[in-house]
């Protein structure tokens, strides 16, 4: 039995529909590990600059590292919502 251009265009506006539903969820939910990770880091970073303020550039530098590692995963969560929008 074939499907009617009715039924073809409505499957097409689902499965449109879930892509950007998915990309949105997978940011969303993607975005909320290194916002706490970044924070965490820099909230530490002052503390330790707080009590050795000689030791600021050391701390600076390791906080910047921290938080570079810390947005690699939302740079993933990024990588793979956009694929869910446009690979398919």
């Amino acid at each position: 039995m074939a499907a009617t251009g009715e039924e073809v265009a409505m499957t097409s506006a689902i499965i449109t529909g879930c892509k950007y539903l998915g990309a949105g969820i997978c940011m969303g939910l993607g975005a909320i590990g290194p916002g706490i990770g970044e924070g965490f880091v820099g909230g530490k970073a002052c503390e330790g600059i707080s009590h050795q303020p000689e030791q600021a550039n050391l701390l600076t530098r390791t906080m910047l590292i921290g938080q570079a590692v810390s947005e690699s995963t939302g740079i993933y969560s990024l990588v793979i919502a956009l694929l869910l929008m446009y690979a398919m």
